[in-house]
């Protein structure tokens, strides 16, 4: 009997389960089922939205306050810094008007060289058969003009009219340089190779740099030249250098240099018109204007040279300096190489005080350039700049 109520048991379970899997089928729906599911996905969908745009807000809301914060503090710097500089300059100001008040107006500086131009009435000497030298410049120093050349602005070799501007150089360096020089072998045995023109110092020999200026200009010295390239800037090179922007700060424009002496160097090269500017402005000082304008000097004692060795201008030995009427030649130097030919540049004052400057460069013998100076000084500056009737006093050979 148990068994059976078992197994009765078991069959109605099974019926019900039937029946209800049954009216399972019967009632499946699969639109309701689809419309159901596009129901919860949309839902879903929404959600999702919700929180996208909360997320959204809120990152909105946190850089818009970051912004802000930035903008507030560059606002407040900004500001501070406004202050700063107002306070600054009202104290500039102040500090101004009171040095204004407490110190004088100083007067603007001058330049130290001011570039001469061609003159409008410039005078071509180029025809003038009077003037042997191919290359020419006449500057007027008071009114900074050229007022007559044969080529004035052409490219020339400089030979020993360089130690004008060596000369320079030395003159606004010697505070920082050796007091003496004691010369070598290897530089005298050089340039005597090179047959250089030299002073005459001598291997061992120790000299001052006032001697050194002398041997420099008077007989044209490549050993003096060399000497104080040596003191003043350590070498030869550098010593250019130095040469070079100098030439930059007189606004030179057609001038270089790459020694000290004026030997032949392609790269070195000047204009009749500039180099009479250098000349121009070594004049200006007094310690170079004796040196260019001495006839004779002689150097101290050494145990080379016990007496001294006398040294003479190249240029003085050629001429008095008193040649043209109303005209004394103050200073000057001679330059000679086989690529340059013979030069000389001079500088000369009328005894109504009007200066000038001529150079001349290329001529093919020794005394031309003396005589084209004459010349020129005689006949070219006008005679309105000087007294014809008043003597000029000859230059002393112990000047």
């Amino acid at each position: 009997d148990r068994r059976q109520r078992q197994m009765c048991i078991r069959d109605r379970v099974y019926f019900m389960r039937e029946e209800l899997l049954k009216m399972e089928y019967d009632n499946y729906d699969e639109d309701a089922i689809r419309r159901s599911r596009k129901r919860k996905s949309q839902l879903m969908k929404k959600k999702r939205q919700k929180i996208l745009r909360r997320r959204f807000i809120i990152m909105a809301a946190v850089t818009f306050l970051i912004v802000l914060a930035v903008v507030i503090v560059n606002i407040t710097s900004g500001l501070r810094k406004t202050l700063g500089q107002k306070a600054a300059f009202a104290s500039d100001i102040t500090d101004e008007t009171q040095s204004e008040i407490l110190m004088p107006t100083e007067a603007p500086t001058e330049p130290p060289l001011i570039y001469a131009q061609m003159a409008e009435d410039y005078q071509d000497l180029s025809a003038d058969a009077q003037i042997a030298s191919p290359y020419a410049a006449l500057l007027d120093v008071n009114n900074h003009r050229i007022i007559a050349g044969k080529l004035a602005d052409t490219k020339i070799y400089p030979a020993s009219m360089t130690k004008v501007m060596t000369l320079i150089v030395v003159s606004e360096n010697i505070d920082k340089m050796p007091k003496t020089y004691t010369f070598g072998f290897e530089m005298l045995n050089r340039l005597y190779r090179e047959e250089a023109s030299v002073a005459g110092f001598l291997e061992g020999e120790t000299v001052d740099v006032e001697d050194l200026m002398y041997g420099l200009v008077l007989p044209s010295g490549a050993d003096a030249a060399e000497a104080l390239a040596i003191m003043a800037a350590g070498s030869n090179e550098e010593f250019a250098k130095l040469m070079n922007e100098k030439c930059k700060e007189l606004g030179l424009k057609y001038t270089h240099f790459t020694n000290p002496t004026g030997l032949y160097d392609e790269e070195q090269y000047t204009t009749p018109s500039e180099m009479a500017m250098i000349m121009e402005y070594a004049m200006k000082d007094e310690t170079r204007a004796k040196v260019l304008g001495t006839y004779q000097y002689k150097t101290k004692a050494t145990a080379q040279h016990p007496e001294g060795i006398q040294l003479t201008s190249t240029m003085y030995s050629r001429i008095y300096g008193n040649e043209a009427p109303g005209v004394l030649v103050k200073g000057g130097k001679t330059g000679f190489t086989n690529e340059a030919g013979s030069c000389l540049v001079s500088y000369a004052v009328t005894n109504k005080g009007n200066a000038y400057v001529f150079c001349t460069g290329g001529a093919t013998y020794r005394w031309a350039p003396v005589y084209d100076e004459i010349y020129v000084y005689k006949n070219i500056i006008p005679a309105s700049a000087k007294d014809l009737e008043t003597e000029t006093t000859k230059m002393s050979p112990n000047n």
